[in-house]
């Protein structure tokens, strides 16, 4: 992500439009590079970026020649935004636009994948992530120069040279040659993972959906959701009980379950930062928790998980 918009050209005093609902990795690099983020509220049809807003925030901008530098867009949970409608208003005011599709490989938006459609594209190979390298990842483009930089800069910005000069300040973000041999073995079985994640997922909303106050995370017409993290709100006046008492009364039980992402407008670090809106976000925040999805779980697994949550149920209504 650094990689990307160093080579955007992001730099000090840019402003640049990002997700609010995602890891705090996505923002991050803005800031080693003296700009700024300005967040941006989610939908409620895929809990990723809300193109409406994002339209209407570059109209403002526009009026008041304060356009971002560039946009980065997180694909959430293994699912798509919708991408059609950003890439638009991205377009019309020539802003590039970086994707963050380091939790959606494997998904698809209009039967591509998402990571293949903006000026660069992100991808995390981290030991939680669908495939893994143990860690790293990669950058993807179809504008060959750029690539071209990108490995330049990656490999400590070294001048073609017989001795080691060096014109540029470079870092070594290199992935090992071993580590990416790894990875393309497991290219190999990404369609078996998702098809393991996406039955975590239909185990649980067979066994939980009919609960009250329970609604999983929805799937957008648009594409398909590899179910990376298989996610849920809980409504607590309807449930009886409200997500984190869910979750501490899961790590009674040994299972672990986690809230999904704090918005990144609401993290301390990014106090001073404008969000656009927010309120999906926090609700989401809020009420959302992402239950044990690893593809390698059991039946016996999931209906362990599935009676505890039915059982705080049961002792709380």
């Amino acid at each position: 992500m650094h990689l990307a918009l160093q080579l955007i050209g992001v730099g000090s005093g840019d402003e640049v439009f990002c997700s609010t609902l995602t890891f705090i990795a996505t923002a991050t690099p803005i800031t080693y590079l003296g700009a700024k983020p300005v967040f941006i509220d989610s939908d409620r049809t895929s809990w990723n970026l809300n193109p409406d807003l994002f339209r209407e925030a570059l109209e403002k901008r526009a009026k008041i020649g304060k356009l971002p530098k560039a946009v980065v867009i997180v694909h959430l949970y293994g699912q798509s935004c919708d991408l059609d409608p950003i890439l638009e208003a991205s377009n019309a005011y020539e802003i590039p636009l970086i994707e963050d599709a380091a939790e959606s490989l494997g998904a698809s938006y209009k039967n591509r994948s998402p990571g293949s459609f903006g000026k660069i594209g992100i991808f995390s190979f981290n030991g939680n992530k669908i495939i893994t390298t143990s860690g790293g990842g990669m950058l993807v483009s179809d504008d060959q120069k750029l690539v071209e930089k990108a490995r330049f800069l990656a490999t400590q910005a070294r001048d073609p040279a017989p001795h080691y000069q060096h014109s540029e300040i470079g870092y070594n973000y290199r992935l090992s040659n071993v580590l990416a041999g790894i990875g393309r073995g497991q290219l190999r079985v990404l369609e078996e993972r998702v098809q393991a994640r996406r039955h975590n997922f239909e185990v649980y909303q067979q066994a939980l959906g009919n609960l009250p106050g329970i609604e999983f995370m929805p799937e957008a017409d648009f594409g398909k959701s590899t179910r990376w993290l298989t996610c849920l709100t809980i409504d607590p006046a309807a449930f009886g009980a409200d997500r984190e008492q869910v979750r501490l009364a899961l790590a009674q039980e040994k299972i672990e379950a986690r809230p999904v992402w704090k918005p990144l407008h609401l993290q301390p670090v990014f106090a001073d930062c404008e969000c656009i809106e927010g309120a999906v976000a926090q609700e989401l925040f809020e009420y959302g928790l992402c239950l044990p999805s690893g593809s390698n779980l059991t039946d016996e697994d999931l209906e362990r998980v599935t009676s505890a949550i039915a059982q705080i149920h049961k002792e709380n209504r």
